[in-house]
């Protein structure tokens, strides 16, 4: 399944991943890296969670990145 992770890095230079269909599972790194390694982490133990709970799992990602102007 793929999910969108949204990457900002805050004011101390720590990079934050938010997972937007994923209420509240966020994660950081370090570095971009990091942060990504850690929210694939946190994004498997929130649908372990969700199972474990018998809640439904969000859709997967299902959209495209369109390029314009340049």
């Amino acid at each position: 399944m793929k999910y969108r992770v949204v990457i900002e890095r805050d004011e101390d230079g720590v990079f934050i991943a938010e997972v937007p269909r994923l209420p509240g599972c966020i994660s950081q790194g370090r570095s971009r890296e990091e942060a990504l390694r850690n929210i694939r982490e946190a994004i498997e133990v929130y649908i372990e969670s969700l199972k474990l709970h018998g809640e439904p799992l969000p859709p997967p990602l299902d959209e495209e990145v369109v390029e314009v102007g340049g």
